[in-house]
């Protein structure tokens, strides 16, 4: 009877229909709000009041519509703020932060994952790759790592690598968790749902896999672009955002819906992709162009060519873009190449208008760039060469990575 009972139960919950998840992750949504709100008001009045406020705060945020004006406010760092650490003996492929904004995750063509304290400076842990050929033997990879994602919550790690292979770890010691298999190319790009756990991954072979870290497992995989995929990214929506490389395209899958929108507008292969906000994102292009799109319109709003061309001494395509970044729902968002500059730049009214705030001076290939969650600053992953081959190599760089400060004029005047 037990076990006829549990088989009933099961098929209910296997029935819920959309509209019935819908609700009920939003009463749960509610609750939530309305716990951490009552520990902060007395009365009920100004609980209801509180709690409408953080609903529509969270709405226009997940619209895109709130856009904090950040561009402004932040002043050029000096040579002398720019602090670089080393650590790697080959280029640093990719880098995140925690979510606290303690500590930084590096990875390299040396196939390791090294671990360092913002505070200190100093490198806490290192996941040492092996030898290729050694898979079966060494836990950690052993081909070059191309790309790193962090969970919202801080408890997994992936990093995807030239083996065709996704790895998770434990973030907090460093430990190994599992790997993925099932690409049938170097993984180009990893990035995590906010405030799930569900993994997004892209690859040279042309499609996108979804995991499900909790489960380990693997969910489905997403066809639609016609050449190796160079970069993803993704925010709280079930949606991820991928860059098509030399097909010109970019594509938001819509996972709930298991549909796709398709953009085009650069001239070039288009490098890298990051979300500003749900609702627009920036792109960077082999021709040294950047985009500001709106995923209402197929064609980008904005347009800089030569963004890292400015005193056109080189060809355009030499100086390609090979890094971008977002602070999520601000007016701010910033670039890299091998020109010798990171350029930080203001989103204008309605993602219109994309002006140069200024630039900082970083010599070599930018293969990753990251800001901190709350803003304060801005890290580059920078290799003598790109990331993703050896076409070029910068003897004048050094292989590290380096946190660019961004100085608040308001925080300096108050």
């Amino acid at each position: 009877f037990t076990e006829s009972r549990d088989k009933i139960y099961s098929s209910e919950e296997e029935e819920e229909t959309a509209q019935q998840k819908k609700l009920r992750l939003a009463k749960q949504y509610l609750s939530k709000l309305e716990e951490e709100e009552a520990e902060k008001k007395a009365d009920e009045e100004t609980l209801k009041e509180a709690v409408a406020s953080r609903l529509q705060h969270d709405i226009s945020e997940q619209a895109g519509r709130l856009t904090k004006q950040i561009a402004d406010q932040c002043q050029c760092p000096t040579e002398s703020d720019i602090k670089t650490f080393r650590g790697h003996s080959l280029p640093v492929t990719a880098i995140v932060i925690t979510p606290d904004d303690k500590f930084v995750f590096t990875a390299s063509k040396d196939c390791n994952i090294c671990k360092w304290s913002l505070e200190t400076g100093l490198k806490v842990k290192t996941v040492k790759g092996g030898r290729k050929g050694t898979e079966d033997v060494h836990v950690g990879h052993t081909d070059h790592i191309l790309c790193m994602a962090i969970s919202s919550d801080g408890k997994f790690l992936a990093a995807g690598d030239m083996n065709n292979m996704v790895k998770l770890w434990n973030p907090v010691d460093c430990s190994f968790i599992h790997k993925f298999r099932g690409h049938r190319g170097p993984v180009t790009g990893v990035s995590f749902r906010k405030g799930a756990h569900t993994l997004f991954s892209c690859s040279q072979d042309r499609v996108v896999k979804v995991w499900n870290v909790d489960e380990l497992a693997y969910v489905e995989t997403l066809f639609g672009h016609n050449s190796p995929i160079t970069s993803i990214d993704s925010l709280t929506r079930d949606r991820a955002i991928t860059a098509g490389g030399s097909d010109k395209t970019v594509h938001v899958w819509k996972i709930t819906e298991d549909s796709q929108l398709l953009f085009h507008g650069h001239n070039a292969s288009i490098e890298c992709v990051a979300l500003v906000n749900e609702g627009n994102f920036f792109t960077g292009a082999d021709d040294s162009s950047v985009s500001l799109w709106s995923v209402l319109k197929k064609k980008p709003m904005t347009t800089v060519k030569s963004a890292h061309n400015e005193h056109g001494n080189f060809t355009g395509s030499e100086n390609w873009i090979t890094a971008v970044a977002a602070l999520h729902h601000t007016d701010l968002v910033a670039s890299g190449s091998k020109d010798g500059f990171v350029r930080l730049w203001k989103c204008g009214p309605d993602f219109k208008t994309l002006k140069q705030v200024f630039k900082v001076p970083v010599t070599g290939f930018i293969n990753s760039l990251k800001f901190s969650s709350n803003g304060d600053f801005l890290v580059a992953a920078v290799g003598q060469e790109h990331r993703m081959g050896r076409w070029w190599r910068l003897k004048e760089a050094r292989n590290g990575w380096c946190v660019i400060p961004l100085k608040s004029t308001a925080a300096n005047t108050g």
